[in-house]
């Protein structure tokens, strides 16, 4: 019996063969039990990870006991298409892009440092929402390692500067080296391991006297492989097309619509997706008794005429709407 384990826990387990601290491995392990699916064939696998979690957590609650008080270590559970940790140094408007694309109230001061600890928010755009998630600043003399573990759990890294500052290319050199110095690398494109991230970057304050000079500098020494988006958390400028873009090429999502035979489609309930993903894998997303029993699908969309009858390994795109048939 085939164990079809889902992209999502095979994505964990790899953090977990590559995590470099017990905290980390403690993550990625009750991750990859979530995300496992639950059926007889990974009966033996679900009871591994479990005596693998159970004795991590005996192990760092007797280093707590016996040894000096453990380093810090924050977890947020994922939640919406992915998670993004905006990244950034002091003052760049983190949190003020945060307050402004989400319900999310963390607080905004004029002064460095204001965000002491990582605090989440989900930003809408249309049918889906991401988790964002504020951390403090980073700067070689307060980065904390446990910031560094986050962003290696994170799904994607969003690094906000602030296109009014005459220092904005030293910090974004600043930034790059730290992150490089405490193992969390960027890589947009091809195979990625556990340490390398994918990230994009929001240049804020775009509304700032003399903005758009710095922004025609700073996209002439940022990579060509990072997407640099304007924006304003003051104004809104651009923060629709930041939170977009986010779903779509640096998190690598796509929407995907079902209705049963003759039924109608709900459109406020998107099946989030990885580009690439086939009808199959699709199928497997929502039940693995529709993947187990598929012949094939009509698809309206994308590459297609309304409701053409496509093979299990047709590709699917944003927006297409599926009827499955078992």
């Amino acid at each position: 019996m085939s164990a079809n384990l889902t992209p999502e826990f095979l994505a964990a387990k790899r953090r977990h063969e590559q995590a470099i601290t017990p905290e980390e491995k403690l993550a990625a392990l009750e991750e990859m039990l979530s995300t496992i699916p639950k059926h007889k064939a990974t009966e033996k696998m679900q009871a591994q990870i479990k005596r693998q979690i159970s004795r991590l957590r005996k192990e760092l609650q007797s280093a707590a006991r016996k040894g000096p008080a453990r380093k810090e270590f924050y977890r947020i559970d994922k939640e919406g298409a992915g998670q993004v940790l905006l990244v950034g140094p002091p003052n760049s408007g983190k949190s003020m892009l945060l307050r402004s694309v989400s319900k999310a109230e963390p607080e905004v001061a004029e002064y460095p440092f204001t965000t002491r600890m990582p605090l989440p928010g989900m930003a809408r755009w249309e049918n889906i929402q991401v988790q964002l998630i504020d951390m403090p600043p980073i700067t070689e003399e307060t980065a904390q390692p446990w910031m560094f573990a986050m962003m290696r759990m994170a799904d994607g890294l969003l690094l906000v500067f602030d296109m009014g500052d005459d220092d904005v290319l030293e910090q974004h050199e600043n930034l790059m080296a730290v992150m490089e110095e405490n193992n969390v690398r960027i890589k947009n494109e091809g195979e990625r391991n556990f340490v390398e991230k994918k990230a994009m970057c929001a240049a804020n304050k775009i509304d700032a006297p003399g903005a758009l000079t710095r922004l025609e500098l700073f996209r002439e020494i940022i990579r060509d492989d990072i997407e640099v988006v304007p924006c304003s958390a003051l104004t809104g400028d651009g923060l629709s097309t930041l939170v977009c873009r986010m779903f779509f090429d640096l998190l690598g999502k796509i929407r995907v619509f079902t209705r049963p035979p003759g039924g109608k489609v709900d459109y406020a309930q998107p099946f989030v997706l990885d580009k690439g993903t086939t009808v199959l894998e699709a199928a497997a997303e929502i039940h693995k008794e529709i993947a187990k029993n598929l012949k094939c699908a009509r698809v309206w969309g994308t590459g297609v005429f309304d409701g053409q009858m496509v093979p299990r390994d047709h590709v699917l795109h944003d927006g297409d709407i599926v009827v499955f048939y078992t």
